[in-house]
């Protein structure tokens, strides 16, 4: 493998660590607060990050590179509202799509295009992420300042983890 995508991937393991640990943080944060759904749908997206994390150590071990398990930096655990944990949420998701593109990128220039097909996955699941969390946003937009708008939310996310877990 060469160095410059190991070190890429690396850093993409990195994030997705990172990622996982925030959703955890934001998780609790909700339960601690009284938003059992919200909490469902960030320990769901916080076990589906160390997921991507884990796929990342064991293809880049799988290819001869040496994957580094990271050290996180200090996780943010205090949120202002509902509104700061989703929009950190899509800050999250964007930053992690920018850094899946760079590694594409890389790839074809380097033509290492076992990795870019490898990498085409998280391009996808980076879109669906992106669209989930700009969909939530502008549903928190609606109900806006309405406490039994923002009840009714929770209880849809709590729904709608449920459901995904059924399929």
């Amino acid at each position: 493998m060469q160095k410059e995508i190991e070190t890429l991937l690396n850093n993409q393991i990195k994030l997705e660590g990172t990622a996982s640990m925030q959703y955890l943080s934001m998780a609790s944060w909700a339960e601690e607060n009284g938003f059992n759904g919200i909490a469902a749908f960030f320990y769901k997206q916080a076990e589906e990050e160390r997921m991507h994390m884990v796929k990342l150590i064991k293809f880049v071990n799988e290819r001869g590179g040496k994957a580094i398990i990271p050290v996180l930096d200090n996780i943010p655990d205090k949120f202002d509202s509902v509104d700061h944990l989703f929009s950190t949420f899509l800050e999250s998701e964007q930053k992690v799509t920018n850094h899946v593109n760079e590694i594409v990128f890389q790839c074809l220039e380097l033509k290492n295009y076992t990795v870019h097909n490898f990498m085409q996955w998280y391009v996808a699941e980076q879109l669906e992420e992106e669209t989930l969390a700009r969909t939530i946003l502008d549903k928190l937009n609606i109900i806006g300042n309405d406490k039994g708008g923002l009840y009714l939310f929770d209880k849809d996310l709590e729904t709608f983890e449920i459901e995904q877990e059924e399929n």
